[in-house]
């Protein structure tokens, strides 16, 4: 079974920015959902019950087609929501100098160039879907993407450093439409402590 994480911070802990309401809806509704869902799906299947929802997500091509969307969907949805809640941290925390900062700045010449692309991103997915700051498991190279839905990078040879959800239910009850708003406004709140630390075992283990 599938088990939902805790969150490591209340509801409110991340106002203003992300208002109580939207973080209990997100986590309790949708966050949840999404494991329940895939527990539902993989109910006739015990061997793929004992897999990583990674291994799942890796390996879509190799699932039976009766599970195959709902696994993409619901475990891409798990595992996207327990990365992005890690990824924020009430009142944020500074992206010191180090090599994440190193290897943004040779990227994308300058950490402004990279917030500029990856709002860029973010702002430009139509519909529901994802923003993403990855690395290339073949070039170790740093990359911006975005993925409709809840598909997610690893699907696809990349590993995830950072990601923005922007489906409407991550902002809307806050920012109604002004989706650029909630962007510019999730940054003050982003984790750069595990977002460096996550980028620094992704490199070392490639």
């Amino acid at each position: 079974m599938f088990k939902i994480e805790q969150l490591l911070y209340s509801y409110d802990a991340l106002q203003p920015y992300i208002d109580a309401k939207t973080m209990e809806v997100h986590y309790s509704k949708h966050y949840a959902g999404y494991v329940n869902n895939l527990n539902i799906a993989l109910q006739d299947y015990p061997e793929l019950q004992l897999k990583s929802v990674e291994h799942l997500l890796i390996n879509l091509d190799t699932l039976p087609a009766a599970v195959k969307t709902a696994v993409q969907n619901n475990a891409g949805g798990d595992y996207n929501h327990k990365l992005f809640w890690q990824m924020m941290t009430p009142g944020g925390k500074s992206l010191g100098h180090g090599s994440l900062l190193s290897a943004i700045d040779t990227k994308f010449g300058s950490f402004d160039q990279f917030k500029v692309q990856f709002e860029n991103a973010a702002k430009s997915r139509f519909g529901s879907g994802w923003a993403w700051l990855v690395v290339d498991q073949v070039t170790g190279q740093l990359e911006i993407m975005s993925s409709a839905n809840q598909d997610n990078p690893i699907s696809i040879g990349k590993q995830v450093v950072l990601g923005l959800d922007v489906w409407e239910h991550a902002y809307y009850l806050h920012y109604q439409n002004r989706r650029a708003d909630y962007i510019a406004a999730w940054w003050n709140i982003v984790n750069w402590g595990f977002v460096q630390e996550r980028y620094y075992h992704l490199v070392k283990s490639l």
